[in-house]
């Protein structure tokens, strides 16, 4: 057994849940290494004496997940193995005192806003001087940029303002300089993100400022590629697809959450749209920028939501051809306004229609990618598996949408592929969800 005491401390934290996540942990990575502090990420060895547990609390599998995680090093503190277990991030800021009275042996909780309490307990000094300063997680070539905090918008469904409060942006100089930190560190990529890019800078400016963030981050030296997600599509500024459609270090990409494709439910999820200005959009988008690739994610199951509604979404995606695209499964959520409605089909019947919808998906991404044969695409390369570098074209973000894959048999010598570096791809075949090509 490890003699406590005699241990010199090290710190593992554990990210669970969506890249904003990701970014916290990073900045509290960064501000423990400004403090001298031996700490790691998501270490696969057991030699951490304190673990901090970053949490995701916004559907029931995610909640599931971060109990789950918070019990194994629970578990692991009644071993011996680890002396300090610390939670963080949304499922401890919004079930704090039932996870306390539940969990006993976690030593401490902090809410998505508690960062300095959190360093003072582990020790550690707040350190101004490091804001904007950011050490990656991720490959070095690609990185999250927070734009903003929290969220004003009032959808039915969403527990994240309870969580993360109202829409916070951060100004403009402070993400420019933090994208020139990673420029000078090798990052090629920038991927916006928010709980609603669009939002962004009406709180601190007084009016909708994406387009001219997008404008002074593409021009930082170094970067790129600019890519835009969580895109929020009442009142979307259309001025940003000027700066997408002329500026080249933008990528023709944009996630925009639907959500569903029926008037009557949207109407129901309180998302200030009709599915009529949503096509209206969705074409504007498409015509203002040629070539774009369209990514949007669905929730089916909502209360509420009847047989007609959910085939208006499936004719709706029938329709609309989007070019990536994911489905939830919609999950009660306390405190909520859609709480308050009866949660009435069962979860196969969600199952169902989230499988229905991913089938219709499946035949649409297959079409489009049979399209891409051929062609020839720029591609930034993430890593290597096997026998196969994997890359991804301007049109698909890490880990959710299409990857590229060639194989390393052509560049047993290191040949033209280079790990975070771009090479032009031809396709050569194409599946569902992946392209296969050669370096050309």
């Amino acid at each position: 057994m490890k003699t406590k005491g005699l241990r010199t401390n090290k710190i593992n934290i554990v990210t669970l849940g969506c890249s904003k996540n990701l970014v916290d942990s990073e900045v509290l990575f960064t501000q423990l290494r400004g403090n001298g502090m031996d700490v790691t990420h998501e270490s696969k060895k057991d030699d951490a004496n304190i673990v901090v547990i970053n949490t995701c609390g916004f559907i029931d599998n995610a909640k599931e997940e971060s109990i789950n995680t918070i019990l194994r090093y629970a578990d692991a503190k009644e071993a011996g193995v680890v002396d300090k277990v610390y939670v963080t991030g949304c499922l401890s800021h919004r079930y704090k005192d039932e996870l306390e009275l539940e969990i006993p042996t976690v030593d401490a909780w902090f809410g998505t806003n508690e960062l300095p309490r959190l360093l003072k307990t582990l020790r550690a000094d707040y350190k101004k001087e490091l804001v904007g300063e950011r050490l990656l997680t991720t490959p070095a070539h690609y990185a999250y940029l927070k734009i903003a905090e929290g969220c004003d918008r009032p959808c039915s469904f969403c527990a994240i303002p309870l969580m993360r409060g109202k829409h916070v942006s951060r100004p403009m100089d402070e993400l420019v300089t933090e994208a020139r930190s990673l420029a000078r560190r090798g990052t090629k990529e920038l991927i916006l993100i928010a709980q609603d890019l669009t939002y962004y800078g009406l709180d601190i400016y007084k009016k909708r400022n994406l387009s001219e963030l997008i404008t002074q981050l593409a021009d930082v030296e170094g970067i790129d590629w600019v890519r835009l997600q969580y895109a929020y599509p009442s009142g979307f500024p259309l001025d940003v697809l000027d700066v997408m459609r002329d500026h080249t270090s933008v990528c023709k990409y944009l996630d925009m959450p639907l959500q569903t494709g029926s008037t009557e439910m949207l109407k129901i999820m309180r998302r200030g749209i009709t599915r009529e200005k949503t096509e209206a959009l969705v074409e504007t988008i498409r015509e203002r920028v040629p070539g774009i690739a369209l990514r949007t994610t669905l929730i089916v199951g909502h209360p509420g939501e009847t047989e007609a509604m959910f085939e208006e979404t499936y004719n709706f995606v029938e329709r609309m051809r989007f070019d990536r695209l994911g489905v939830f499964t919609y999950s009660h959520e306390d405190d909520t306004h859609s709480f308050s409605l009866p949660d009435e089909l069962s979860a196969d019947e969600k199952q169902e229609r989230a499988d229905a919808i991913m089938e219709l998906q499946q035949g649409i991404s297959f079409e489009m990618n049979q399209a891409r044969v051929g062609q020839t695409y720029r591609v930034l390369f993430d890593r290597k598996e096997g026998g196969y570098f994997i890359g991804r074209t301007q049109f698909d973000s890490p880990e959710v949408d299409n990857e590229v894959i060639i194989s390393a048999d052509q560049y047993r010598d290191g040949g033209p592929v280079r790990l975070g570096d771009f090479a032009n791809v031809q396709i050569e075949r194409a599946e569902e969800f992946d392209l296969y090509g050669r370096v050309v």
